[in-house]
């Protein structure tokens, strides 16, 4: 089974990051994993892009075709991305920063809830925690052990208690 998964948002909100996580922690999980990133020439603010697929058999094509899981951490990503989404896929804002009109997506409070714990930077960590979560597609002990992993020293405790507070908003 292939799961595609798209994470959009702006330069310095850790997308890429967060793709690079998710891809090691669903290896982890002794599943096939790609990422793959795109970002603008901006280094902050810019558009950024990480695309993350799935799959129990080899990967053949390593690109993102339709999404069953598109997280925007953007309102440019959002508009973007959100029309490639797979009919009965899932859609995950950060409601803070995105807004929409009715359409049927989840929304999550991930930059005030970043802000809660301290530092707006681990809103990627809540993302993934909420996002694994939500969408079933790695375990939750696989990507604690794959966010520990790649994180900078001396941050384990906020990044910790960051995705912790991603899988209770879930």
């Amino acid at each position: 089974m292939r799961t595609e998964i798209q994470l959009g948002g702006f330069g310095g909100q850790g997308i890429v990051l967060a793709g690079v996580i998710l891809g090691e922690a669903v290896i982890r999980d002794g599943k096939n994993a790609v990422q793959a990133q795109s970002y603008g020439p901006e280094s902050r603010g810019g558009a950024a892009r990480s695309d993350v697929i799935i799959s129990d058999a080899p990967i053949d094509y390593p690109r993102v075709i339709s999404p069953d899981v598109l997280v925007a951490l953007s309102p440019p990503a959002y508009e973007k991305y959100r029309g490639l989404v797979k009919k009965d896929g899932i859609v995950i804002i950060d409601s803070d920063l995105v807004e929409t009109a009715g359409e049927d997506v989840r929304r999550y409070p991930f930059s005030s809830m970043a802000d809660d714990l301290g530092r707006r930077v681990v809103a990627n960590i809540i993302m993934l925690g909420t996002l694994a979560r939500t969408s079933g597609c790695v375990t939750e002990s696989s990507l604690k052990e794959a966010v520990l992993k790649n994180i900078p020293r001396g941050t384990e405790e906020l990044n910790a208690r960051a995705l912790e507070a991603g899988f209770g908003a879930a």
